[in-house]
């Protein structure tokens, strides 16, 4: 059996729907059990545990064949990254006492540097507090989501424009399909090894927001256009979309390192993987369970 937290979520989920098609048990790790009942109908064990529970993430650790950690996403993170280091330390308690053979993490491309990441500096944190327990550890550096995309569906849809913060608009950038993080988690996570292994996780290939506006005009059937959005107006336009004032220095610097490239794959020493899933198709997942929600 191998445990998985945010299995209610996109690469969580994915972790736990290839290792249940490969035959392997799955505890799944829960705040909220009654969200994930499909996961029981499909034949998970659901656990109950917080973040912030020592025990009952102890328990959820233990007697189990490997474990998949990943840290809730908080995309307006107060100074110093808090409520990260807070949530790392309890998961650094709960797995030195349950100590499984092997963990599988999810991180972030990037993750190596020290600085200049902007909200990649909690996949940064989670390696470097995480990995010095004694145990085999694999960090997934996963690529710039393609799901990020959801929230353009609605002015691609209405609008015909998509408001991009990458620059410059014809940039190829390391774009990755949760459905291919989740997949390499779980043969991760079935794999034997000892030590520290890095894995970088991208997409096919590299894409662009060019190429990100494309499939859009071809999942809602009209034109789109690509507007690149000067740094300058970066704070005023999250803001209106309920980001919280003076917490956007963050979000800013992570893509600022996207930009120059400074965030990047091809870092020496770690394997990489290639996914098979197109953009085209997750973006047109996005605009079909959007229509089916409205």
């Amino acid at each position: 059996m191998y445990a998985v937290m945010g299995i209610t979520g996109n690469v969580g989920g994915a972790v736990a729907r290839t290792l249940l098609a490969k035959g392997e048990k799955v505890r799944g790790i829960v705040r909220n059990p009654e969200k994930a009942a499909e996961w029981q109908e499909q034949g998970a064990e659901l656990f109950k545990a917080d973040y912030d529970n020592v025990d009952a993430l102890t328990a959820a650790f233990t007697g189990v064949a490997g474990v998949f950690v990943m840290v809730p996403p908080n995309f307006a993170p107060a100074p110093g990254f808090a409520e990260t280091k807070s949530t790392l330390q309890v998961l650094h308690e709960a797995l030195s006492r349950a100590l499984p053979s092997k963990a599988v993490y999810l991180s972030s491309i990037g993750a190596e540097q020290a600085s200049g990441l902007g909200l990649i500096t909690s996949s940064h944190l989670l390696e470097e507090t995480l990995g010095d327990l004694p145990f085999s550890h694999a960090f997934l550096r996963a690529g710039w989501f393609f799901e990020n995309s959801a929230g353009d569906v609605a002015s691609a849809r209405n609008e015909g424009k998509i408001r991009f913060q990458l620059h410059p608009l014809d940039q190829k950038f390391p774009l990755v399909a949760t459905a291919d993080i989740g997949k390499v988690g779980a043969e991760t996570l079935t794999q034997n090894w000892t030590g520290i292994r890095h894995i970088e996780v991208a997409g096919p290939e590299g894409y662009s927001p060019l190429d990100i506006a494309d499939a859009f005009a071809d999942a809602v059937g009209r034109p789109v256009e690509a507007i690149a959005v000067p740094r300058a107006e970066w704070e005023m336009l999250w803001v209106s979309q309920g980001m919280p004032e003076g917490r956007t220095a963050p979000r800013a610097e992570m893509v600022d390192g996207f930009n120059s490239g400074w965030i990047h794959f091809g870092v020496p020493g770690t394997e990489h993987v290639d996914g098979a899933t197109p953009l085209c198709e997750v973006i047109t997942q996005l605009v079909t369970r959007s229509k089916d929600v409205s």
